[in-house]
Formats: structure tokens, C-alpha cells, sequence
């Protein structure tokens, strides 16, 4: 079928938004403008409610292509998505915290991961139909759960760097626009307590999903394994944050290894190894 010109249009707007949030974030901590800092983040809600648009109309859409499915079943559309749930998460933790420097993080993040669609050969905004293992309720709740999770841990990520350079910086002039190390080692963490009941729903309704599927629970694909791995890095973190009382540089680390083990789960099985996700390469 032919491209989906209206949410493709809305989601190249937004991305485009993102973009020109992320330079209003820069020059906000670098002349210290209130003003532009407030004017950064309504231009962020405005991008992620067209953003949000697009995703209904790429819904719409596939209803008239006659397919009719939530679209959030291959590469392009899961990026998309990714896209619009680390706005969300950010926004959720700017209205909590006041602390609009870590948009200097999250709105490239957004802008990129939409970005990579037009950059990475085989991504395309085409409207396929599904093949039988994706037709099924379980796939808007699995994957709606998981990149909740993952935006979380994205956040978390951004969160993390910030930390190590305020760590290294601290008392320098440059860095004052930076929130305190405790501040951010808390904002790490309440990212990750966000995330983490997320990315645990997403392997279990993942799991309910492969039963009704292929008739097993669990079968060691890639996925499935790297899923798991990731699942733990973010349990010991959990684990050592409430046991051990681990903070700063050592949860920082443990975070970016964590994030690494996303990345990892979702383009490095995709594009590394065969499996039974294999179709999330499908444009």
C-alpha cells in the first residue's frame, strides 16, 4: 500500500518541534531565561500533541487500508511510539520536579528516535498487514508496557549522564545550571520506579502473548533472553538502591549499563539475530 501521508506529516512536524525545543533547552540554561525555559516546554506539548495525533491518525489509517490494527507492530511505527513515550515520561517528571534542564537530554532523544526512521534501509512508513502472530489484543499491551518501560529508562539514561558530569563539575561555574546530585540521583531512581513495573508487565503480557502465538510461554528466543537480561540489570538496581543503599556515580552506571541492555533488546536482536521477532524489521 501507499504511504500514510497524513500521521507521517504529523510525526516529521513534531519531530521537527522536538528539535526546536531542544535549542530553545540550550539557550534557556545558557542565558538562564525563566521565559524561554516555560516558552521550550510549551512548544514540547505542543509537538507531543500532534505527535499524538498522528498516532490516531496512523490508526485511522490502517483502518482504511482495510488492515485494521494498533500500529505498533513494526520498526517504524515502534520508533514512533518510542518517540511519544519519552515525551511523556519526561514531561510527567518536569511537572514534578520543576527542572527543565534534563529537556536539554529528553528532546534529542525524541527528535532522534524519530529521525532514525528515515535513516536506517528498510524503515518505511508503509501500511503492511500483519502476519498472524500479530494478530492479536495482546500486542497493543505488550508493546504499549515495554517502550513505557523503555522511555523510562531512557529518561533514566539522560538522567544518569547529567549526574556524572555534575559529579565531575561540581563548584564550576559552567555547570550551576545543572539541579544538585541528589536531586538527579532521585530523579534516576524515580525514573526507574516508573519503568521497571512497566518492562515487567510488557515481559509477562510478552509471555501471554507467545502462548497464544506459538503455544509456549517462553522459548529462549533472542528477544525473550536480552528482555530478561535487561530485566535484571534494573532489578539489581532496585536491589541495591533498597538494600544497599546504593546512590550516585554507582546507580548512575548501573542505569547506563541498564539502558545499554534496551538499546541492545531492541535493535541489536532486531538486526543481529534471528528469532521469532524477526518481524519487527518488516516496513
Amino acid at each position: 500500500m501507499g504511504f500514510s501521508f497524513a500521521s507521517h506529516t504529523f510525526f516529521n512536524c513534531s519531530m521537527g518541534i522536538y528539535l526546536i525545543s531542544f535549542v530553545g533547552y540550550l539557550v534557556f540554561v545558557v542565558l538562564k531565561n525563566k521565559k524561554l525555559g516555560s516558552f521550550s516546554t510549551g512548544l514540547l506539548l505542543v509537538g507531543f500533541i500532534l505527535h499524538s495525533v498522528g498516532l490516531v491518525l496512523r490508526w485511522t489509517e490502517t483502518h482504511q487500508t482495510g488492515y485494521g490494527y494498533v500500529p505498533l507492530s513494526n520498526m517504524y511505527e515502534s520508533l514512533v511510539f518510542f518517540s511519544w513515550t519519552i515525551v511523556l515520561i519526561y514531561l510527567i517528571l518536569e511537572f514534578k520536579y520543576q527542572q527543565k534542564a534534563i529537556g536539554l537530554f529528553a528532546t534529542p532523544l525524541a527528535f532522534l528516535t524519530i529521525a532514525v526512521t528515515s535513516i536506517i534501509p528498510g524503515i518505511s512508513p508503509k501500511i503492511t498487514p500483519l502476519m498472524p502472530a500479530l494478530q492479536s489484543n495482546w500486542l497493543a499491551i505488550h508493546v504499549i508496557t515495554c517502550f513505557l518501560g523503555y522511555a523510562s529508562f531512557a529518561v533514566s539514561f539522560g538522567i544518569s549522564i547529567l549526574y556524572l558530569f555534575k559529579e565531575n563539575q561540581e563548584g564550576k561555574e559552567g555547570w550551576k545550571w545543572l539541579p544538585s546530585p541528589v536531586l538527579l540521583d532521585e530523579m534516576n531512581y524515580k525514573s526507574i520506579v516508573i519503568g521497571f513495573p512497566m518492562l515487567t508487565l510488557g515481559i509477562v503480557t510478552g509471555a501471554a502473548w507467545a502462548n497464544y502465538a506459538w503455544g509456549g510461554y517462553w522459548s529462549w528466543d533472542p528477544k525473550e533472553t536480552w528482555s530478561l537480561i535487561t530485566w535484571f540489570v534494573y532489578a539489581a538496581f532496585l536491589h541495591a538502591r533498597l538494600i544497599r543503599d546504593w546512590r550516585g556515580r554507582k546507580a548512575a552506571i548501573l542505569s547506563i549499563a541498564g539502558f545499554i541492555a534496551v538499546l541492545f533488546t531492541y535493535f541489536g536482536v532486531n538486526y543481529l539475530i534471528s528469532g521469532l521477532h524477526s518481524y519487527a524489521m518488516a516496513s
